[in-house]
């Protein structure tokens, strides 16, 4: 990664800029690139210009969207994400951002191809998304790539979360809000985990569900070192 880019990254405030949806009213970001500019395909000319505004992490400053994604294939970790969305469940930003900021392989969304993204933050721009339109779909898919499938839902017979061991290759499914996981998709795993809670609900937002055990994976499986 480029060190110059580090060097820009403090906070720059620009009059009049319209600030991003995740900066709450403060611009955030780097002005335009100082001095020569540097000669690597991955920059964008436009942004070295005008400045990135863009809510990315330091290394990244001033690269192009297809760079910055090229260079996420090399960290994605080999765990993916399935969340059910056969009533537009509005969890489905957040896993998708979540799933972002912990380098999954890739975020499955099952059931109607249509979501609300204003959860995600844009970060659907850098994270691989797949459509499946029912669950014999995913779990088709899960098999060919040799995913174990890991359900999660606090139901009847499934193991504590916190003292199960996650597969390192596996397709992490979370059902939507209200009704949870489907039978389908229950049927189909090899395991079934749910979340130990302490308090009166009976459930567990699915946004926070799913960041509360792809965090498990990361903790069980990936290096801090390589972390920004």
């Amino acid at each position: 990664m480029s060190g110059d880019a580090n060097h820009h990254s403090h906070r720059h405030s620009r009059p009049g800029a319209t600030p991003g949806a995740t900066e709450w009213g403060e611009t955030v970001g780097v002005g335009p690139w100082q001095g020569p500019w540097p000669d690597d395909e991955r920059y964008d000319p436009e942004l070295l210009r005008d400045g990135d505004r863009r809510n990315v992490v330091d290394s990244y400053r001033y690269w192009r969207r297809e760079a910055i994604v090229a260079d996420l294939d090399t960290r994605r970790h080999p765990f993916h994400v399935a969340i059910e969305n056969f009533g537009h469940d509005h969890n489905i930003g957040t896993v998708v951002r979540t799933a972002n900021a912990f380098a999954a392989a890739e975020v499955h969304i099952v059931g109607r191809r249509r979501w609300n993204r204003r959860g995600a933050m844009v970060t659907d721009r850098y994270q691989h998304l797949r459509h499946h339109d029912d669950v014999p779909g995913l779990l088709a898919h899960a098999a060919a790539h040799e995913l174990t499938v890991v359900g999660v839902d606090n139901a009847p017979g499934a193991q504590p979360l916190e003292s199960a061991a996650l597969p390192r290759r596996c397709m992490l499914v979370f059902g939507q809000e209200g009704p949870g996981l489907s039978d389908r998709a229950r049927a189909g795993s090899a395991l079934t985990l749910s979340i130990a809670q302490y308090g009166s609900t009976r459930s567990i937002n699915a946004g926070v569900a799913a960041g509360v055990v792809m965090h498990t994976w990361i903790r069980q499986h990936a290096d801090p070192a390589a972390a920004w």
